[in-house]
């Protein structure tokens, strides 16, 4: 997550500061709106990795938490 951290703030260092609320908020939505088409184009792949894999539901659970967590970081007021 460090590297994730680190490669947002050198990209946030092109902009001015008054713009890093709007870049994050833009940043946050396009992650959103990337995982809304990934699940509605592969949602029957996904249901189907979930029923033939009960082994892979902690690691769909992490792998939200992560990306909560990184929307949440591209909120946080700073």
């Amino acid at each position: 997550m460090d590297g994730i951290y680190s490669i947002y703030n050198q990209f946030l260092g092109y902009f001015p500061v008054s713009l890093h609320p709007v870049i994050s908020f833009l940043l946050a939505i396009l992650i959103i709106y990337g995982i809304f088409k990934v699940l509605s184009k592969d949602f029957i792949w996904i249901i189907a990795l979930i029923i033939l894999l009960p082994a892979s539901l902690p690691i769909l659970k992490n792998i939200w938490e992560s990306v909560v967590h990184i929307i949440n970081f591209l909120l946080a007021k700073k």
